[in-house]
C-alpha cells in the first residue's frame, strides 16, 4: 500500500460522488419507497438513509446526520418503521439505485469500465471497514452485505466512503464548538451554495437560521455586515476541510496513487452520464460536481 496525499482522498471522493449522490434525487426513489406505502418526501430521505441503523429512535438519526432539524427528524421517525421494516427499505433503496444507474449508463452498466471502478472503489471502503470506531452512519453501512452486480458495488462502495468521510468530518465540526445549524451557516458563507438551500433542505425556520447567525458572529467566525466568513472565521473552516481530507486518506491507501488517478479518469466520463441522465439532480448541484470533476482531471 502506497502513501496518497489528502489531495488524492479529495479529488477521488469528488470524481465519484454523483454516483452516490443521485439517490437523494432519482425519480426512482419516490417511486420504489410509494410502493412500500412511504409517500412522505421527508420520511424518504430519513427512513432510506438510516435503515441501516434497523428501527432506530429518531434520536439515533439525529445524532448521527448532525445538521437536521431535530424535529424534522422526529416528525417521520420512528413512524416510518411502522409503515416499512428497514430491510425491506433497504431493499427499495438498491433497486431505486439499479433503475438509475442502468436508465444513465445504459449498455455500459455491465461494461469493463463499471467493473474495474467497482473493484478499485470496493478495496478502497474495504479498508476503510477496518477504522469503524468513532464512525456510527458509516458503521452501520458497513454492516450491510455487499451487492452482487459490479454497478451496486460501486454505489454501495461509494456510499461507504461517503459515510466514512462524512463522520470523520462531524468529529471535527464537534470539536470546532459547531452545532449543525451553524455548520451550515459557516458552509454557505464560503460562498459554496446558497444559505436558502442549506436552510430549507435542513428544515430549519428563518428565525433559527438567525439566531444562529447571531451566535457565530459573536464569536467571530462571521463579519458585522453580511454572512460572509471573517478572517478568523475562514482559517477555522479552511483547517476543518484540511482535516477531513487528512481522515480520509487510510482507505485510499488500499489502492495507492496510481489507483486513485486510475479510479479519477474511470469515475468521471460515469458520473458525467449519472448528473446528464435526467435522475432529477438540481442545476446548482450538478453545477458544482462538474466543477469537482474537472478539478481532477487536471
Amino acid at each position: 500500500m502506497s502513501k496518497i496525499s489528502p489531495q488524492d482522498a479529495r479529488l477521488t471522493f469528488r470524481a465519484l460522488e454523483p454516483v452516490h449522490g443521485m439517490i437523494y434525487f432519482t425519480p426512482h426513489g419516490p417511486e420504489v419507497y410509494r410502493e412500500l406505502g412511504i409517500t412522505d418526501p421527508r420520511m424518504m430521505y430519513f427512513a432510506s438513509r438510516s435503515a441501516a441503523f434497523g428501527p432506530v429512535p429518531a434520536e439515533v438519526t439525529i445524532g448521527a446526520f448532525f445538521n437536521f432539524n431535530p424535529a424534522a427528524v422526529r416528525a417521520v421517525l420512528p413512524a416510518a418503521w411502522e409503515i416499512a421494516a428497514p430491510g425491506d427499505i433497504l431493499r427499495a433503496r438498491l433497486k431505486a439505485v439499479d433503475r438509475s444507474l442502468r436508465q444513465a449508463w445504459g449498455d455500459d452498466v455491465v461494461g469493463a469500465e463499471v467493473r474495474e471502478a467497482a473493484d478499485l472503489a470496493r478495496r478502497a471502503a474495504e479498508r476503510a471497514c477496518e477504522r469503524l470506531h468513532g464512525r456510527p452512519l458509516f458503521g452501520a453501512h458497513a454492516a450491510l452485505p455487499w451487492p452482487d452486480e459490479p454497478h451496486l458495488v460501486l454505489w454501495h462502495a461509494q456510499s461507504l466512503l461517503r459515510e466514512f468521510r462524512g463522520d470523520g468530518h462531524v468529529a471535527l465540526l464537534l470539536t470546532e464548538g459547531l452545532s449543525g445549524i451553524e455548520a451550515l451557516i459557516t458552509h454557505s458563507a464560503t460562498g459554496e451554495i446558497a444559505p436558502e438551500v442549506l436552510r430549507m433542505s435542513r428544515s430549519w425556520s428563518e428565525q433559527e437560521w438567525a439566531a444562529g447567525v447571531q451566535g457565530l458572529r459573536e464569536r467571530g467566525w462571521l463579519t458585522r455586515d453580511e454572512i460572509a466568513l471573517s478572517g478568523h472565521g475562514a482559517a477555522r473552516r479552511q483547517a476543518i476541510e484540511n482535516r477531513t481530507d487528512d481522515l480520509a486518506i487510510y482507505p485510499y491507501e488500499a489502492i495507492g496513487a496510481a489507483g486513485c488517478e486510475r479510479l479519477q479518469s474511470l469515475a468521471a466520463p460515469l458520473a458525467i452520464r449519472v448528473i446528464e441522465g435526467d435522475l432529477g439532480f438540481p442545476p446548482a448541484l450538478s453545477e458544482r460536481y462538474r466543477k469537482a470533476i474537472r478539478a481532477g482531471a487536471r
